[in-house]
Order: structure tokens, then sequence, then C-alpha cells
């Protein structure tokens, strides 16, 4: 499933790259959402990205960490049901971390969003609640714990929240991790505790 959702993303990104309609057709806008109740907006957000950059990104992360949470759960529910489990956690974090910046923006009509970062934040929370003395590099050189990470990901995603200076949908980032972060922990000390 993970291989899956990194070759749809792709897909999408190629497909809208060349047809700018169909881009502005999914983006997340939460404004017009309000108005047209297109909040179908929420998933197709979640495929696009802004530029190679953005989608690079996006797709190393979730092919590190969603291909391993993806292992979990299929230790945990069995091959099929595992994967469909990672699958339902992915759209449901997706949906969690749109939620909020619908909320935020739905009367701005000069805001909008686009990428994966919320969903792919959440996942890598899971992995977080697996693992969270696994060490993560931040930049690829300092070593720390996941857990260490996750807290300074969390308190830098909800201050930069705060300041919305540079475009990105912190927001997403930020409810998308703490979605993870509960969906991480029913699964691991509720459903298959």
């Amino acid at each position: 499933m993970t291989l899956a959702l990194v070759l749809a993303n792709i897909a999408v990104y190629v497909m809208t790259s060349a047809n700018e309609s169909i881009f502005n057709a999914s983006k997340h806008y939460p404004y017009l959402e309000k108005r047209d109740k297109s909040y179908y907006r929420w998933i197709t957000s979640g495929f696009l990205h802004a530029n190679l950059l953005h989608l690079g990104l996006n797709l190393i992360v979730l092919y590190q960490f969603g291909g391993t949470v993806e292992t979990v759960f299929k230790s945990l529910f069995g091959f099929f049901t595992g994967g469909i489990v990672f699958l339902g956690c992915y759209f449901v974090i997706l949906l969690m971390s749109g939620l909020p910046t619908f909320l935020k923006f739905r009367n701005n009509p000069n805001y909008s969003s686009v990428g994966a970062s919320g969903a792919v934040s959440g996942i890598l929370f899971i992995y977080t609640v697996y693992f969270p003395m696994n060490l993560l590099y931040i930049l690829g050189l300092v070593p720390i714990p996941a857990i260490l990470f996750g807290g300074l990901y969390l308190f830098y995603s909800k201050w930069a929240s705060s300041r919305s200076e540079d475009h990105i949908d912190h927001d997403a980032h930020y409810y998308g991790a703490v979605a993870g972060l509960l969906i991480g922990a029913i699964i691991r000390f509720g459903v298959a505790g």
C-alpha cells in the first residue's frame, strides 16, 4: 500500500503539472469548500504538490516510514487486513489534518493549500509510537530519538502555525501528527494490545 500511495502521488503530480484546471479544482480551498460543499478537496489536495522538492520530501518520508508502519500492521492484522488498516489510517489522518485548516480559513478567500504532509506526518508519528527510541536524523546529520524528535516537531509545527508567514500548512502538519499519535496509540495499546 505504501508503494501504491507513492506511485499515486507521482501520477497525480505528473497529471496536474500539465493541467492547471485540475490542480485548482482539487486543492484544499476552505473558502470555496464552505460555499460549494466541495469537501472532496480534503482528499484530493493530499495528492497535489507545489513542486518536485515538495513531492520528493513527502514521498521519501512516506516510503521510509510508511513501509515500516505497514509491515507492523501486517504482522498484527495479517497481510491483507494490515494493508487495508494502513491505507485506512492514511486517509483518516489526511481528513483529520485538513479539518482544522478548513475551520481556520473557511472565511479567507486568499488561502489554499496542497500536499501530503499532514498524512505523512501522521504516518511518521505512528512509527514513533512503535519505535520511540529509534534514532531519526535531523537534516540527515543529527541523531535524535524518535520520541524527542516528535515532541520537537509538534512544538515547532504549533509555533509555526501561529506565525503563518511562509504559506505552509503547519496546521496540517501538527494535526496530522496528533492524529497519527492517537491512532498509533489506539492500535498499539488498545486494539492490538
